[in-house]
């Protein structure tokens, strides 16, 4: 088929451009660089399935495509804070362009929804029948709430115009590619140790996480955009695997070797308490749950991580 990935050159978006094209797909990755990097997609360049064209959703595309994974939007505090009309717009607009592009295609569209969308959960591990516990004018908002307004126009495209639907829900995830000053707490804790620097934990590191490997979660990707078309979604995607920060951050230090020690910060604005989803829908409908253990996926983002800090400046 003919893909097209929007966020394509971004830290998930580019595995799923190296999935599909391993699938004997064509590609199309659109980004507009902002947090997406050429580094992620170089090595798929040379493929002659692969294409990549900058832009930005917010505007208009006229493509012909078979399929539409809509990934592109800021994910991470760091980058959607700094502009956050620009976010709300990437989110809401781009929803907009996507789906009328998916309309006139008669194509299925692919949402890369957020396990934000649940706020600060009242319910735990959450899942996707609440309705969360949100702040729709807090300083995390403009993603928040960007999102949930993404999910509303896709089922009403699904509703008013019978439009082919997916809609997932990312909770944490990790792995190489990840931008390596998004303000992510993995990406953060590794770069740290990498550099023997303290390690930075808000709060008191009691705030809970669940952990995704990247390869585990675009298999899920993939599998639910290539479900029965009865399943729209939203789907919960993620691990249900829970871990402290505090203990993210000693596992940290134990597999880098590191000499940092941990400081204590305030806890930021709105940040949740704890995250963690319920995937029983994905693994009854899709036959899904993650593989890769904390570990094992750790290792691999610390390799990553590594070699970039030695081959050039990531800031």
């Amino acid at each position: 088929m003919r893909i097209l990935v929007t966020g394509g050159a971004g830290f998930l978006g580019s595995h799923l451009c190296e999935r599909l094209l391993s699938e004997g797909h064509d590609v199309l990755c659109v980004d507009n660089f902002f947090t997406g990097r050429k580094r992620n997609i170089a090595h798929l360049m040379s493929n002659p399935y692969f294409e990549v064209m900058r832009h930005d959703v917010t505007f208009p595309l006229y493509v012909e495509v078979d399929q539409i994974y809509n990934l592109a939007c800021p994910a991470s505090p760091v980058h959607y804070q700094h502009d956050p009309v620009q976010t709300t717009k990437t989110s809401v607009h781009g929803a907009i362009n996507m789906l009328g592009l998916a309309k006139r295609l008669g194509a299925r569209i692919f949402q890369a929804s957020t396990s934000e969308v649940y706020g600060d959960p009242e319910v735990h591990p959450q899942p996707e029948s609440y309705w969360g516990k949100v702040n729709p004018i807090g300083i995390r908002s403009c993603y928040d709430e960007g999102k949930r307004c993404a999910e509303t126009l896709f089922f009403d495209y699904y509703r008013q115009h019978n439009l082919s639907i997916k809609v997932a829900r990312i909770f944490n995830t990790y792995g190489p590619r990840m931008h390596p000053n998004d303000g992510r707490v993995v990406s953060n804790f590794v770069v740290q140790a990498l550099r023997n620097e303290d390690i930075t934990i808000y709060g008191e590191g009691q705030q809970t996480r669940s952990f995704c490997y990247s390869d585990d979660l675009i298999d899920g990707f993939v599998r639910l955009m290539n479900s029965p078309e009865e399943l729209t979604g939203p789907v919960n995607l993620g691990n249900p695997n829970e871990f402290t920060i505090l203990e993210l951050a000693e596992k940290v230090i134990e597999l880098t070797g590191s000499a940092s020690k941990l400081i204590f910060k305030p806890l930021p604005e709105d940040d949740p308490k704890q995250r963690q989803p319920d995937i029983s829908l994905a693994t009854e409908k899709l036959d899904w749950a993650p593989s890769v253990e904390l570990a094992e996926g750790l290792n691999k983002t610390i390799a990553y991580f590594d070699e970039l800090l030695k081959t050039s400046d990531i800031y």
